[in-house]
């Protein structure tokens, strides 16, 4: 599954979501994970009530189950939501993404916490998963 993570510094989660100029992505499994890519944003994105300014954030991490945020406002996280993303709180601004990246495998390699699962669970398939499912019908 993909984990995203709002960043300033690529080391910590110590972004806001509708501020964040970088998200990087991460690949994770109990296995491990790997570092997949940084997606930049540009532009005025500061808060000035544009709800339009987090559609690009949205559309990029719609394939992701979670991310990590120091904050967000309550309308990105429902959109997020809507589109099967979870948004996850940082502890604080100095919590470290490789820390969460370990406790995520170690706890994907046990029994993991009920938001988790759901998490997981609720992922919506890809639009031709559907259209298949509906031609076999």
């Amino acid at each position: 599954m993909k984990i995203a993570f709002t960043t300033s510094d690529r080391v910590h989660i110590n972004a806001h979501f509708g501020w964040a100029r970088l998200i990087d992505v991460y690949e994770i499994s109990d296995e491990g994970y790997q570092f997949l890519e940084t997606l930049n944003f540009e532009g005025d994105l500061k808060e000035d009530g544009n709800e339009d300014k987090i559609t690009p954030k949205l559309d990029a991490l719609v394939d992701c189950t979670i991310v990590y945020v120091t904050a967000i406002g309550g309308s990105a996280a429902a959109r997020l939501i809507k589109k099967g993303v979870t948004p996850v709180k940082a502890r604080s601004e100095e919590e470290e993404i490789s820390e969460v990246l370990n406790k995520l495998v170690q706890t994907l390699k046990g029994n993991p916490p009920p938001w988790l699962r759901k998490a997981l669970q609720q992922k919506p398939s890809n639009f031709t998963d559907e259209v298949g499912d509906e031609a076999t019908v």
